[in-house]
């Protein structure tokens, strides 16, 4: 089966601070048909997203599909508190890059 890269497919792919303790990842869509298939073919699943990350699974929360919106989001436990000692991305914004390795399922 031939494979598309997540950057290929949607039209943003980002992150943001969700407040002290969560960073929110988005990938958001510019067409429903694209979106849809990307939704179903199961390659971005809260578990997915906690591999890509190295954290538990049940350290995914909120995670869900936005079919209005055409788009995906979740929040992520951070590891240390936003502002915290040892945290280096204190609004989040930067976190976003590990989603470019997700490879989507894609027979054209």
């Amino acid at each position: 089966m031939k494979m598309k890269a997540l950057t290929d497919l949607a039209r943003t792919v980002r992150s943001k601070n969700a407040g002290s303790f969560f960073i929110t990842i988005e990938i958001i869509f510019d067409n429903f048909d694209i979106y849809k298939k990307v939704k179903s073919s199961g390659a971005i699943s809260p578990l997915s997203i906690a591999q890509i990350y190295g954290v538990f699974e049940n350290q995914i929360l909120d995670f869900c599909f936005y079919d209005p919106g055409m788009g995906i989001k979740a929040n992520i436990k951070r590891k240390s508190a936003s502002g915290g000692p040892g945290e280096s991305d204190v609004y989040g914004c930067q976190q976003y890059a590990p989603l470019f390795s997700i490879m989507i399922p894609w027979d054209e």
